[in-house]
């Protein structure tokens, strides 16, 4: 079961330059436009389905990103915003009772909108949008809450359009998975998830992404709730 969203601050730098402002009330604004999300008690009573684990892939960059923030359309104090549909990824990291696990580092990779990857061992770099950051880090706080601004995934040879997310907690490696977008056609002929044949295991990585309610710039968002096998101490 979803759950509604309780928006954090933003974690990126403050200050931009004056030609990069409408960019940064964009992301503030719509930030704000998520606070009809809030959670709600005994909203995780039923049993919960454990997130599957999925391959990492080849992908996961090799040389970070100077900026690895949770807005991805922006790298640093650049004023050019990248290409593809802006979307909220968000969601919380729960253990296998709902309930929320703290300080969580959640990170995301993905291509970009011409499916390609920050990885030296993508031969299409000469194709890749220099103004998409291409990973994000998010450490959750009390509520177990992460959120990331991005684009919508896009497919490439061999792939449907996903978002690649991993969890670790204290130096440790809690979970690498995926996410992909309800109702995708590609889905059903993509051999990684395909490999998850539980029928609620693979429905808990399938996600709507839907359009963002009160947004003037069509922007999406997608609900990705992460649900751990541990218990971890506070």
């Amino acid at each position: 079961m979803q759950t509604p969203f309780k928006p954090m601050k933003a974690q990126f730098p403050p200050t931009l330059p004056a030609g990069a402002c409408d960019t940064r009330r964009a992301f503030l604004r719509n930030s704000a436009l998520l606070a009809a999300f809030f959670i709600v008690p005994g909203a995780f009573a039923e049993a919960l389905t454990l997130t599957p684990r999925q391959t990492e892939g080849p992908f996961y960059p090799d040389k970070l990103p100077l900026d690895t923030d949770n807005d991805l359309l922006v790298i640093n104090d650049a004023a050019t915003p990248a290409l593809g549909e802006v979307t909220w990824l968000h969601g919380r990291v729960l253990d296998g009772r709902g309930d929320p696990i703290r300080n969580a580092l959640v990170e995301i990779w993905q291509c970009d909108a011409n499916g390609v990857y920050l990885h030296s061992g993508d031969d299409r770099q000469d194709r890749k949008d220099q103004n998409f950051q291409s990973f994000g880090r998010f450490l959750t706080g009390s509520t177990g809450e992460y959120q990331f601004r991005t684009i919508k995934p896009v497919s490439y040879p061999g792939r449907t359009p996903h978002i690649h997310l991993k969890v670790k907690r204290a130096g440790k490696e809690l979970l690498v998975t995926q996410c992909y977008i309800a109702g995708e056609p590609r889905n059903e002929k993509d051999s990684i998830y395909r490999s998850v044949k539980d029928e609620k295991a693979r429905a808990s990585i399938t996600v709507p992404f839907v359009p963002l309610p009160g947004s003037a710039a069509d922007e999406l968002h997608a609900q990705f709730d992460v649900v751990l096998g541990l218990t971890p101490g506070a």
